[in-house]
């Protein structure tokens, strides 16, 4: 199961408050989630950001992937991203040899 680490809205009309929720990719915006592991509120001044970091670094660790605006999230509230095991070491794909072609020229003929 692919599992995402997502917002879901909350609230009522012109006011949004988002849970940071996990849930399986599959399933809509505001559907069913697994579990929730936060709370964000852009309308207070200032912004009110709530998040587990132990139940976010244990979903992250086991392979759940965040959106672009959560991942934004908690860079802010400073959860540690898992590094990958060959991040030092960039593997790099070989690109196949072109073979040589040949190139065909026409010989002119001299004509007298």
């Amino acid at each position: 199961m692919a599992t995402k680490i997502r917002m879901t809205r909350m609230g009522s009309k012109k006011s949004p408050s988002y849970r940071l929720v996990v849930s399986d990719s599959r399933n809509s915006r505001d559907g069913e989630y697994i579990e929730q592991i936060g709370f964000f509120n852009p309308l207070t001044n200032p912004v009110d950001l709530r998040i587990d970091k132990e139940k976010a670094q244990k979903w992250l660790n086991s392979g759940a992937q965040p959106t672009e605006t959560v991942k934004a999230l908690f860079v802010k509230a400073g959860v540690e991203f898992p590094t990958k095991k060959n991040s030092a070491v960039k593997l790099e794909k070989k690109q196949p040899e072109k073979k040589a072609t040949r190139k065909t020229t026409t010989k002119k003929t001299e004509t007298k």
